[in-house]
């Protein structure tokens, strides 16, 4: 094997910090991203990859968005909503 990264790669917004107002979806994406690639081809990694995949998409078609997707939910409403989803 050989060293891997995964990361949401965007600047680190020190004007938010603390607020709750982060879009969390690029790092639950980095962590699909790591789950798929991680898997090394299994096919259990690579539906959970698809799965968190679907549930992010179906909260940003239906669900709540914070403030930088012109919404007002916090980064733990969003959170939610995409575990949520994932559950379902």
């Amino acid at each position: 094997t050989f060293p891997s990264l995964f990361e949401p790669v965007h600047g680190s917004a020190p004007d938010i910090y603390g607020k709750n107002i982060a879009n969390p979806i690029a790092t639950i994406w980095a962590g699909a991203m790591m789950l798929d690639f991680l898997g090394n081809g299994d096919a259990r990694y690579h539906a959970a990859h698809n799965g968190i995949l679907a549930a992010i998409e179906q909260v940003i078609a239906s669900g709540p968005k914070t403030p930088d997707m012109k919404g007002s939910a916090s980064t733990q409403q969003v959170s939610d909503a995409i575990c949520k989803a994932i559950l379902a």
